[in-house]
């Protein structure tokens, strides 16, 4: 117990000595997602919902980390995978000039609900898999109070289970707003 007292304060003054700033709050926004490798496929458009949390340490970096209420999926003619996530993206944010940042890191999805509807044939039995790895980059403003973000997310697994193809595709738009 002594030990892990010792660990938790000489990390918490690592943070404090090396940042400027912690970051807490929500934001919202618009997803529009497809599968790749399946050209087939048309995009859907969903929103996303949730809070974000970060630390900007001294000079140019910083590092985030949400957790997002998403709706993705994609389109096929009367098909549609109607897809709920709860997303983890932890994200390095480097800063350019003030305010202005990129950012990247990954992304660790997890399925909350799955909802496919009129499969053709040959995906008539396919199955969803319960989580999905993806990578992200995008850029970022924050002012007074207020983030924006512009992520693409590309899928490192595979969505449907079994299956060759069908990675996930998202490009979203996130307002935000942080409380501290």
């Amino acid at each position: 117990m002594k030990k892990l007292l010792l660990v938790a304060i000489v990390l918490f003054s690592g943070t404090s000595v090396f940042s400027q700033g912690v970051d807490f709050g929500i934001k919202a926004g618009a997803n529009f997602s497809n599968f790749t490798d399946a050209s087939e496929f048309s995009n859907k458009t969903g929103f996303q919902a949730g809070i974000f949390g970060g630390i900007k340490f001294k000079g140019n970096f910083g590092i985030q980390a949400d957790i997002l209420y998403s709706q993705q999926g994609a389109k096929l003619q009367r098909t549609e995978f109607k897809l709920n996530y709860v997303n983890v993206p932890i994200v390095a944010k480097f800063y350019l000039v003030k305010g202005l940042n990129i950012q990247a890191g990954p992304q660790f999805g997890f399925v909350v609900d799955d909802n496919i509807s009129n499969l053709p044939g040959q995906l008539a039995d396919s199955r969803v898999k319960d989580s999905d790895i993806s990578g992200i980059v995008g850029f970022g403003y924050d002012f007074l109070g207020f983030r924006f973000d512009a992520r693409y997310n590309f899928g490192v697994s595979n969505i449907i289970e079994g299956a060759q193809e069908g990675k996930s595709s998202v490009y979203s738009l996130a307002l935000g707003y942080s409380f501290l």
